[in-house]
């Protein structure tokens, strides 16, 4: 049985750890600004998609 998430819930979820634990560093900056893209929908989230949607595909494969 597979179970999807939404990857904006997902990024948001890590970022609400990362901001309350106080790990504010390239990681956290990193979460926020695909959380960010990802939310907003932006012209540049059809190629974070792709990419997300290759890495994710990739992953079996390893």
């Amino acid at each position: 049985m597979a179970v999807t998430i939404s990857l904006v819930f997902l990024f948001g979820l890590v970022l609400f750890f990362l901001l309350r634990s106080n790990t504010l560093g390239y990681g956290a900056a990193f979460i926020a600004v695909m959380f960010g893209f990802f939310l907003a929908s932006t012209g540049a989230s059809g190629p974070i998609n792709a990419l997300t949607t290759a890495v994710i595909d990739a992953i079996p494969d390893l």
